[in-house]
């Protein structure tokens, strides 16, 4: 890619950006240790050293020979490593002026600060990894439940890349028998039977792929939920005994939420943002209409709405829907209606009823999946696998038709590139520069 220089030596923290015990500062690159034994207290012992070893010491200065921190170098050689460059992993003190100095002095001699992602880039240009374990290593980064975070890991590991390899090989089976068929048309062959149930096994193969994603994107980026109701209803302690802490203010007094107020908190492994609001009702004061107003707006966005009733007020008949759940409060003071979910947010009754309701109504309408389904969480994936499934639907609509074969062939060819984008063999440099230019500056 234009802005990524892989002959130059790069490095940068692979660590947070925050105080800590230790810290972990990546180089890659041919030649980096030599370049690196300019500053280091050993450099016979970092230059000779094999692949896999550590070797101690100490970053110097070389302008004037002070000890900036005490390290222990990691030595990866050419064809190892995370890049299969040859590379070192600077495990030094997590001080933040120290690290400062580090780079600082690394930019000096020489060496080039990375840019996000360029890691895996060149992992990825090496052919230590496809695309969709490239991707992987950042969702994996940004995982926000434990399912997530083991979804990902499969993906780095490479099961999206078998599933896609095995879809290929299908698909390659079914193209290369088409062209015999073209090449050697007026040749003395075989009457020719289409592999058409071989191709409606890549279909849905594809289409289960891609319909995956609803699954990865729930439990990779989460899902919002919003409490709201009239004011008093008891939203807030509500909000507080779902997260089991004290974060809203809990009031007899009405309309004392005049903002919301969120928090992040998982309900069966999913990740959720809970919003505590203000509470709906018409109002005179501007503060409070204005909270009312960021309400409504929250509603609109949201992915599941739990509308709390006071179960001592209850003046109408209240209705659960595909985006609402109705949910009758203070159990503990009044009866809620027959077969409604009800809770007290008073004693806790209800409130483990209520968390699998909502991870229920979240899940609902999602395909199922097995433990060892292949789940995807990338937009980028799920529209090209939604290409190559709709080519090849139409390659079997062409072949039932009795279509000329050069036809379905073109079809076929085109579900081929866009399976090649997806794992990156044919994905052009700017649509690279997007994915890689999202990645944390160490990875």
């Amino acid at each position: 890619m234009e802005s990524y220089n892989t002959d130059d030596i790069i490095y940068a923290l692979a660590t947070a950006w925050a105080q800590s015990a230790l810290a972990v500062i990546r180089v890659s690159g041919e030649g980096c240790r030599k370049a690196l034994g300019e500053c280091f207290s050993r450099p016979k012992a970092l230059l000779q050293a094999k692949n896999a070893t550590l070797v101690h010491g100490f970053i110097t200065d070389g302008q004037n020979g002070e000890n900036l921190d005490e390290v222990v170098a990691a030595v990866y050689t050419h064809g190892h490593g995370y890049t299969l460059e040859e590379s070192v992993e600077f495990t030094c003190h997590g001080s933040l002026p120290g690290l400062q100095k580090l780079l600082a002095l690394f930019k000096r001699i020489g060496l080039r600060p990375a840019q996000g992602g360029e890691f895996t880039f060149r992992a990825f240009l090496h052919g230590r990894m496809d695309l969709t374990q490239a991707e992987a290593v950042q969702e994996l980064v940004a995982a926000q439940s434990p399912r997530s975070q083991a979804m990902a890991l499969s993906r780095l590991e490479g099961s999206l890349k078998d599933r896609i390899s095995a879809v290929k090989e299908d698909l390659l089976v079914v193209l290369a028998a088409v062209e015999v068929q073209l090449d050697y048309a007026e040749d003395e062959l075989d009457e020719f039977v289409f592999p058409l149930s071989r191709l409606q096994e890549v279909e849905i193969a594809l289409e289960r792929l891609a319909s995956s994603y609803s699954v990865g994107r729930l439990y990779g980026q989460g899902a919002r939920v919003v409490l709201a109701g009239a004011t008093n209803a008891g939203k807030s302690s509500l909000f507080n005994l779902l997260l089991k802490q004290q974060r809203s203010i809990v009031s007899a007094t009405k309309g004392t939420t005049r903002d919301y107020i969120e928090a992040d908190c998982s309900f069966e492994g999913i990740p959720v943002r809970l919003y505590d609001t203000a509470g709906l009702r018409e109002s005179s004061d501007t503060i409070e209409a204005e909270g009312i107003k960021r309400t409504e707006q929250l509603i609109d966005q949201a992915d599941l709405v739990v509308y709390l009733v006071d179960s001592t007020e209850v003046q109408q008949s209240y209705r659960s829907d595909d985006k609402t759940l109705v949910v009758f409060n203070k159990s503990d003071l009044a009866k809620a209606p027959q077969g409604s979910l009800s809770v007290s947010a008073q004693s806790g009754e209800g409130i483990a009823a209520l968390a699998s309701a909502i991870a229920k109504r979240l899940r609902q309408g999602l395909p199922t999946t097995g433990e060892d389904q292949v789940v995807i969480e990338s937009e980028r994936q799920k529209v090209l696998l939604l290409q190559a499934s709709e080519a090849v639907q139409r390659a079997i609509a062409l072949v039932e038709l009795d279509i000329p074969l050069d036809i379905v062939a073109a079809e076929l060819g085109e579900a081929m590139q866009s399976l090649g984008e997806l794992t990156g063999e044919v994905t052009p440099a700017d649509i690279l520069q997007k994915i890689f230019s999202g990645f944390c500056v160490g990875k």
